[in-house]
């Protein structure tokens, strides 16, 4: 599934026209597009769909593979994120950039509708967030200048889960998890009534839970692992750190606007009743110093994280186009990197990855696969490079050798205690 282009950005953005989705030979066997009557300027009018980020076909809730929940191909319901441009005075006088979840038939009839200024007051902003929010909520200069100010960038059903099962309402298989960039928040739509009945953030500093969970920031993916995966019923999320947030001016943030400020991402799976960590891939368990090297692992924006079915965790770190599958004891047994650089936008970097079966791609034949040898940085050379090692060593009389600690400039987490 995919689109056949996006809106010209002179006047929408990450409005894309359709959802489709074609056959194996690219034939196109389903389209929907009428969400909205489009008459930009000097453009040809067009129903577009003004879908972005994401979107889910029933049958399967994350849109990853999971052993006996395929999604329907020639049938079923579809959920998708989009766009609409209003105003809402509780937030700003600006025009704003909205995002809606919305839900059509195989046929193209809208079934279902949220749409996120609507519930603004449930999100539980600050007063100053409020404040900068007012006076920008993420001002983008396209369409004469409207206010991203959620950005919602996942979006998944929760399907059968083991809460439910015990009792617990807010995790309705219908129920629907998202999460916003520019906002700092994961939350849980009830299907039923429209209203936020689960969320984390934006503020994480309220209850001993929030703060050992620590400030998630410019996350994405947020999604509950589905049934039959190993820590089923878990959030799972790509926290990006980078910039985001909405609160109170601070030496990297003049005026509030993304005032939560982070160099180094965080994978995390957290309980979401308890919200204790259950699992986590963070600089440390990449075998980075923290915090001196923790830039080492780092995607300010896009990434994923999907938990396959031997427990292993396939990580997108997006924007450096790498692509990581790690165990549950933080071993990493597969890398990726991607050689495809932007022609615009000049970077490798992958929005998302997700593994699927070999079967699921029926014109190849099951590749065999072979174990590669980690490359030792120590003794690599590129071809043409000088040997390694050294061609001569002097010793100066009188030098004493480094001491056994690694204390620098600033502290690290390889300090030894007082």
């Amino acid at each position: 599934m995919g689109h056949t282009g996006e809106r010209n950005t002179n006047f929408g953005m990450q409005d894309y026209r359709d959802l489709i989705q074609v056959d194996w030979e690219g034939r196109i066997v389903w389209k929907f597009n009428e969400y909205e009557y489009i008459e930009d300027p000097g453009e040809e009018p067009q129903w577009m769909a003004r879908v972005h980020h994401d979107y889910q076909r029933e049958g399967n809730p994350v849109g990853y593979f999971v052993p006996g929940m395929d999604p329907k191909i020639d049938g079923g319901n579809t959920l998708m994120i989009g766009h609409k441009k209003l105003l809402c005075k509780d937030i700003s006088d600006k025009p704003l950039l909205d995002d809606t979840i919305y839900e059509v038939t195989w046929d193209g009839d809208l079934v279902w509708e949220w749409i996120c200024s609507e519930h603004f007051e449930e999100f539980g902003f600050r007063e100053d967030a409020k404040n900068i929010l007012s006076r920008d909520p993420n001002m983008r200069p396209t369409g004469g200048g409207m206010g991203d100010w959620m950005h919602l960038n996942a979006m998944a059903t929760l399907g059968p889960n083991k809460w439910y099962d015990a009792g617990d309402d807010r995790f309705h298989p219908d129920n629907i998890i998202t999460d916003g960039r520019e906002t700092n928040i994961i939350f849980i739509i009830s299907k039923e009534t429209g209203q936020i009945v689960w969320k984390v953030g934006p503020n994480y500093d309220e209850t001993p839970e929030l703060r050992a969970l620590g400030w998630i920031i410019g996350q994405h993916h947020a999604h509950m692992i589905p049934k039959g995966l190993p820590d089923e019923g878990n959030i799972l999320v790509f926290d990006n750190g980078g910039w985001a947030g909405y609160g109170v001016p601070n030496p990297g943030s003049s005026t509030g606007a993304k005032n939560a400020l982070r160099d180094y991402s965080r994978v995390l799976e957290f309980d979401p009743v308890t919200l204790k960590i259950i699992w986590q891939y963070t600089p440390p368990e990449a075998g980075f110093v923290h915090p001196t090297d923790s830039n080492r692992f780092y995607s300010p924006f896009i990434s994923s994280a999907q938990r396959l079915p031997n427990g292993n965790t396939l990580i997108t770190e997006g924007s450096g186009g790498r692509i990581i599958e790690v165990t549950a004891d933080h071993q990493l047994v597969w890398e990726y990197i991607s050689p495809y650089w932007g022609k615009h936008f000049k970077m490798n970097m992958v929005y998302r990855a997700y593994r699927v079966p070999y079967g699921w791609v029926p014109q190849i034949d099951q590749p065999k696969e072979t174990s590669i040898a980690h490359i030792d940085v120590t003794t690599f050379r590129v071809p043409g490079a000088a040997p390694g090692g050294t061609e001569a060593e002097v010793s100066i009389k009188g030098t004493l050798p480094y001491q056994a600690s690694s204390a620098l400039c600033v502290s690290s987490d390889t300090d030894e205690p007082e």
